[in-house]
């Protein structure tokens, strides 16, 4: 039997992913090829206090900052098949999950799998066979890449595995005179800890989790927040220094901000916690027949595959989701896909599919930049490609803690992390503090 040869792009947390269930399944495949642009595994897990770009002018890709924790537990976030450290904490400061990402990576001989340092500049679809309902089968993948050295290479795989992630290209929204604010404007992608923020006034646009966090960390070391957004009020309790306003949508003539109510203000500092745009420069949508755009990759099949190319898997691109354990659904779903295992619908039914997902949840009211948002749909979605695929589902008690942590956090933004968990098996979990 010919092996088939991977490219995996990305040595985070989902390309480690996809390389140990790739090398678990060596009667079939080829040993994978991951290509990583930094320097050791981890993808955003991996903190660096530099902003910018790095001495070669590539971007930095972690967004992490110095101070964050987890937001969901370890019993929540881990592979269900690679428990983290039972003596740790629930909630982890992002050292343990890089620690646990290289422990994950070395245990399942990752490592000598991967090109650190290396880019991957253009992948591009070979196709061989006539179109028609072998199209899958007639296509393979021209992946050319260069190494810090600036040496370049072509060659030629099998299938595609996306693992670069989408929390690397900052979204700043349009505001009306931007150029006119006097103080400094930043993108939490920028954001590295509170100290150099003590004593100033800080307008916080945005209040989902990272929104919501650095204006508690920024209340911490001395700041007054003014944490400006959209939804309805927080009603959870915000510490002393954190105030909620209406959206800003101008910048005035003298630099003071003009809010969503006609109110007015000036501040020091201006953050973006507005989140992050899709961005893939290695790949040519139109070619693809793929809309890549800030907030939404269409059409994908199973939220993973273009409808043309189901050998190319876009893995964890959707939002609000538990990432690592949905990782271990899509990896596995995909690589039966490539084995045969599960048999696919013609092209034509794949994309009416993957438009309908999208229709149906806009028809629901779900704005155009939240299509990708699953939150309480990604239960039955794991659930869907463990039963199409043929592998074990997530035991029902990630679910049922992660929707207690969900609650808790809505009514005590400031000490939910302060609880430890402990799963009972796959149906139960306990509080142990």
């Amino acid at each position: 039997m010919i092996l088939q040869r991977v490219a995996v792009v990305g040595a985070g947390a989902a390309g480690l992913c996809a390389a140990r269930h790739i090398l678990s399944r060596l009667d079939r495949f080829a040993p994978p090829v991951l290509f990583e642009l930094g320097a050791k595994v981890g993808g955003t897990w991996c903190y660096d206090e530099r902003v910018g770009a790095d001495e070669a002018g590539r971007p930095i890709h972690s967004s992490m900052y110095r101070d964050l924790r987890t937001n969901l537990p370890k019993e929540v976030m881990m592979f269900p098949d690679f428990p983290f450290d039972s003596q740790l904490d629930s909630f982890l400061p992002h050292q343990e999950v890089q620690r646990y990402l290289e422990r994950y990576c070395q245990s399942h001989h990752i490592g000598p799998h991967i090109r650190f340092n290396t880019m991957v500049e253009t992948v591009k679809p070979v196709v061989t066979a006539a179109e028609g309902e072998k199209e899958e089968g007639g296509t393979s993948w021209e992946v050319t890449s260069s190494d810090a050295s600036g040496g370049r290479r072509t060659e030629a795989f099998d299938s595609v595995f996306v693992c670069s992630g989408h929390y690397s290209d900052p979204h700043i929204p349009d505001i009306r005179g931007i150029e006119r604010f006097k103080g400094t404007v930043l993108h939490s992608h920028s954001y590295k800890f509170a100290e150099p923020f003590s004593g100033q006034s800080v307008v916080v646009l945005g209040a989902k989790a990272s929104g919501l966090d650095i204006s508690i960390e920024l209340a911490g070391a001395g700041a007054q927040v003014t944490l400006s957004h959209g939804q309805p009020l927080l009603t959870c309790p915000l510490p002393d220094g954190v105030q909620q306003s209406c959206p800003v949508v101008a910048v005035e003539e003298d630099g003071s901000l003009l809010f969503q109510d006609g109110s007015v203000s000036d501040a020091d500092v201006l953050m973006f916690c507005t989140g992050y745009n899709f961005r893939f420069p290695y790949l040519d949508g139109p070619q693809l027949g793929l809309r890549i755009e800030d907030h939404l990759l269409s059409p994908l099949y199973r939220f993973m595959m273009p409808p043309a190319f189901p050998s190319l898997f876009f893995i964890g691109m959707c939002k609000l989701i538990c990432p690592f354990p949905n990782f271990h659904c899509q990896v596995q779903f995909a690589l039966a896909v490539l084995e045969g295992a599960v048999s696919l619908p013609p092209r034509a039914i794949r994309e009416a599919e993957a438009w309908l997902a999208l229709q149906e949840k806009a028809e629901q009211g779900v704005q155009r930049r939240h299509l990708l948002v699953l939150q309480n749909e990604q239960w039955d979605y794991c659930q869907s490609l463990a039963r199409a695929a043929g592998f074990s589902p997530l035991p029902p008690a990630v679910r049922s803690l992660y929707e207690e942590v969900w609650r808790q956090r809505r009514f005590n933004s400031v000490d939910y992390r302060g609880r430890n968990y402990r799963l009972i098996g796959e149906d139960r979990w306990e509080q142990t503090n």
